[in-house]
């Protein structure tokens, strides 16, 4: 396997993204993608951690390395013409908590400065409730792919898409396809490994209807004359993209500071029937609930028993955060 290097322009690109889809394979087999905050380091890989109150991530990994990443959202870049650039690639992740910054130090002062009220969580009180956050696991993937896309601009600003049959009443996850502009499938390709493209899905009885382009893998030549480069000359048409199977359909939102997020995903099963694909939703999965006051709460005390369960099963006892590092990265520079 061939390690497709990204190059200084596409990796301005990549930086300038406040957060990307990142999907890793369940073990049926379903690609199961999130929102995060991933970090290009110098060598080449790219640094994505979770906290052990969602570890299944990191769980994943260890099972299967094939993971992808891609970067569409470009809220609170300053680009809204970004293009979205898609990176396929194997990830490790050591069984090592992380209980400071080590050397990803300039992940979390860029994070403490794009999102400014998290500034709050390593003081007190904030501290007090939010130790499970920093207690992460360090996730690396080596890019064996990349794909350059026109940029979200262009799909959203294309003609809407027909509204949902009366007959979708009910469907699972109908209600959020509907309040989002777009969404991300998490589908595999011909070797298995995931793929992800937005795409804009429409309820119908059946399920949701794909777009063909989607279902097809969009490898696009490059937006703004960005070289699309793929890892061993792999061919971009319909016969290299997307397979029936276990899929998912991610929608998720942020503000300009990374604030009042939101994200669901639709697990189900993905069919082609000639030229129509159609996600058959199985499961919706809203791990903060709907934004409740109520199901702020929930998920504080659902997080702190994930992590406690964490740890348990490994007969470890809880690590301390390493507050004063971690205040020293959230101070402002010219504070500091």
């Amino acid at each position: 396997m061939t390690t497709t290097p990204i190059d200084l322009e596409i990796g301005a690109i990549i930086d300038a993204y406040r957060t990307c889809e990142f999907a890793t394979l369940g073990a049926d087999g379903t690609p199961l993608t999130w929102p995060t905050a991933a970090w290009r380091r110098a060598d080449g890989t790219l640094l994505v951690t979770t906290s052990l109150a969602f570890a299944q991530k990191a769980l994943n990994v260890r099972r299967d390395g094939r993971v992808a990443l891609l970067f569409s959202d470009p809220t609170g870049s300053g680009r809204a013409d970004a293009p979205q650039v898609f990176v396929s690639g194997t990830a490790t992740c050591p069984d090592e908590i992380r209980t400071g910054p080590d050397e990803a130090a300039d992940y979390w002062r860029t994070l403490f400065e794009r999102q400014p009220h998290s500034r709050s969580y390593v003081r007190a009180p904030g501290r007090w409730f939010m130790d499970w956050y920093y207690l992460r696991l360090f996730i690396t993937v080596t890019p064996t792919r990349v794909e350059v896309r026109p940029p979200l601009a262009e799909l959203t600003a294309a003609e809407q898409p027909a509204p949902a049959t009366p007959a979708a009443t009910g469907l699972p996850g109908a209600d959020l396809i509907a309040r989002f502009p777009s969404a991300v499938l998490g589908a595999r390709d011909a070797s298995g490994a995931p793929l992800l493209v937005r795409t804009r899905p429409r309820a119908t009885a059946d399920g949701f209807a794909i777009a063909t382009d989607a279902a097809e893998g969009i490898a696009t030549d490059a937006a703004e004359g960005i070289a699309t480069d793929t890892a061993d000359g792999i061919a971009t048409d319909a016969a290299d993209g997307i397979v029936p199977g276990q899929a998912s359909l991610l929608v998720h939102r942020h503000d300009e500071r990374l604030n009042a997020m939101h994200n669901a995903l639709i697990r189900g099963e993905l069919r082609a029937d000639g030229d129509q694909w159609t996600l058959v939703p199985r499961k919706v999965v809203e791990p903060a609930g709907s934004g409740r006051i109520s199901d702020a709460f929930r998920t504080l005390r659902t997080v702190r028993r994930s992590t406690a369960r964490y740890l348990e099963r490994r007969g470890l006892p809880r690590p301390r955060v390493q507050w004063d590092q971690f205040r020293l990265l959230a101070t402002p520079r010219d504070d500091a």
